[in-house]
């Protein structure tokens, strides 16, 4: 069967049968070829925009309509040399990039065309080796917008877009590339996260609205030396953001060379349970902005990563030429592909460094100053808009050991959603305080899915239950399982409460298996709350109270696989208020008595 006639299924095992079998090689840089046809400004205006009131030049996704043969020429040279696949010309394809060149109207439209001319030449080259399928990987850069850093050094809290912006930005651009018929969706050169999960929740969402499902490429940018994004996560922090995703492959590209990019490919290729890629620059730029490396010099680089058995797809970034990729191509054609590790489920959380609390973890200490309900001091500097104090309190907690903290904003007060957003922004241009995830702690989920649209790292959520239902509760875990956010459960359903230890059970078990069989969440993401309420009451119902919180922990942990424990063990002597020494005296026992809460 010709290849180029093969449905969109057969596409896609064709492409797994591929990556199963060798180390696929992507193509080079889109831009340093353009730059070979010193296109003058009217190329890229053409017949339909030649009255444009805004310059153009430079704006190489346009050539897509005005200059179709040239990015043709660019992708038939690539494949020629051995690329498998081909990356579409979109990286700046989205409202938000283009309204910088007052071109929002045809987003869409490039997409839509990009992908389209790509499928066309893939499937010419297909024809011609049907024993060697080539594929296409539709492109969401990272916009010229970021969500995590402020554009004003005077008010880091200020954002110029918000998350639904750029989520309906990148909507409109998967749109077009699936429909006109990329193979792959390609997240890549991701330098603020926050942007990347956005554009993975418009594809998840644009998934489920369609009923169509492409695999999905994440490809980040370590921006220097300090071996971070931009937006400052390492590369740990930056998969645990984007592992929900579940995508195809994790990998980096852009900013480094090969030599410089190495120590980073390693680490992805150890703790990734998914596929590597890696297209790195050809070398970094003189002070021309120029890239001398040569082809042999960058294949060699790679060489190294694909004997090592770190690859599963390769290719160039930035400088690289059709030369490049025939050496790479060359060189890794004789490697294995990489095998994907086995790796041990954990709650894996990030700030802009990672958390991760595994079966053996013991305590994980949650800082609750950053709290308008169980602080006054807190509460009080927020009212005030004494945001600079509050941030204090936040670095304080991360500074005493705290390796979460809870921001909670619920005051009758407040606009608890602005200032849960305004709080978050400013935590983020505050690495000492940033550095650590966000528990994501209120009543409304209005305020709770505000705080999800600030935080770039894999925050938890608290929380969700069955109090409104089941309709409610799948629909709120789906929402966090889309954001990339863990999720405390509380025991809690229809009729309250749970006060006894079957009830604990009997809500956690259902719960869980909702959570895990009909929403896809990974049980490790989910923690349990089972009530604790105060012993000593004076209530003859109450006197079982701690031990059925405890024993329900217990049971948790050996009946449901990789969930977490939570609870606020100071509840268990409200009925001491006023004498601490009791209380004091009843916290550390009861705190190493649960096992391995989170």
């Amino acid at each position: 069967m010709d290849h180029a006639l093969l449905t969109r299924p057969a596409r896609q095992q064709a492409l797994h049968d591929a990556l199963a079998a060798r180390i696929l090689v992507l193509d080079g840089a889109m831009g340093t070829m353009v730059q070979r046809y010193r296109l003058a400004e009217e190329a890229y205006r053409g017949d339909r925009f030649k009255d444009h009131a805004k310059d153009l030049r430079g704006n190489n996704d346009l050539l897509t309509l005005t200059r179709p043969q040239v990015i043709r020429e660019i992708h038939a040279q690539y494949l020629e040399v051995g690329a498998d696949i081909l990356e579409t010309n979109t990286f700046n394809a989205t409202t938000i990039s283009q309204a910088d060149y007052a071109l929002e109207s045809i987003a869409y439209e490039l997409n839509f065309e990009g992908a389209r001319l790509a499928r066309a030449v893939a499937d010419e080259f297909t024809a011609r080796n049907p024993a060697r399928p080539r594929f296409v990987a539709g492109v969401l850069g990272p916009m010229s917008r970021t969500l995590s850093l402020s554009p004003d050094v005077n008010d880091p809290g200020y954002r110029a877009v918000t998350f639904d912006q750029v989520k309906i930005a990148y909507l409109e651009a998967v749109k077009g590339l699936v429909e006109g018929g990329a193979d792959i969706l390609m997240v890549e050169t991701i330098f603020d996260t926050l942007n990347a999960k956005a554009a993975l929740f418009a594809i998840d969402e644009y998934f489920e609205a369609s009923g169509t499902r492409l695999p999905i490429m994440i490809s980040g940018t370590i921006t220097d030396a300090s071996g971070r994004t931009l937006s400052g996560q390492t590369p740990e922090a930056f998969w645990n953001s984007v592992r929900h995703a579940r995508p195809l492959s994790v990998g980096f590209n852009c900013a480094l060379g090969a030599a410089q990019l190495r120590p980073h490919v390693e680490e992805l290729a150890r703790i990734a349970d998914c596929l590597v890629s890696a297209h790195p620059n050809a070398g970094l730029p003189n002070a021309m902005a120029e890239y001398d490396e040569l082809p042999e010099e960058t294949a060699a680089f790679i060489r190294e990563w694909a004997e090592a058995g770190w690859l599963n797809i390769t290719g160039g970034c930035c400088g690289t030429t059709p030369a490049h990729i025939a050496a790479i191509a060359k060189i890794v054609a004789p490697c294995k592909p990489r095998i994907a590790p086995k790796i041990e489920p954990k709650l894996r959380l990030s700030g802009l460094e990672p958390c991760n609390i595994g079966e053996d973890s013991l305590f994980v200490n949650v800082g609750e100053r950053t709290n308008v309900t169980g602080s006054k001091m807190f509460a009080r500097l927020i009212l005030s808009g004494d945001y600079t104090e509050a941030l204090a309190v936040a670095r304080q907690q991360v500074e005493n050991g705290a390796q979460v903290i809870d921001v909670n904003m619920d005051e009758a007060m407040l606009d608890s959603q602005a200032a849960m957003t305004k709080f978050l922004n400013l935590i983020a241009a505050e690495p000492d305080i940033s550095r650590v995830p966000i528990m994501l702690d209120s009543s409304k989920w209005s305020v709770i899915e505000a705080g999800l649209k600030c935080v770039q790292g894999k925050s938890v959520v608290n929380s969700i239950s069955m109090k409104e239902g089941e309709e409610e509760f799948v629909k709120h875990a789906n929402l966090a399982r889309r954001y990339g956010a863990a999720v405390v459960v509380m025991a809690f359903d229809e009729k309250g409460q749970a006060d006894t230890l079957e009830r604990k059970k009997s809500i956690c078990k259902r719960s869980y298996d909702i959570l895990v069989e009909r929403v896809g969440f990974a049980p490790e993401d989910i923690i349990f709350d089972p009530n604790i309420f105060a012993i000593a009451t004076g209530i003859e119902e109450h006197n079982r109270y701690g031990l059925d919180y405890l024993e329900a922990i217990a049971w948790i942990h050996r009946n449901l696989p990789h969930a977490k424990t939570s609870g606020g063990v100071s509840n268990l002597s409200f009925s001491f208020r006023g004498n601490e020494p009791v209380r004091e005296a009843m916290h550390p026992r009861s705190s190493t008595t649960a096992p391995r809460p989170a």
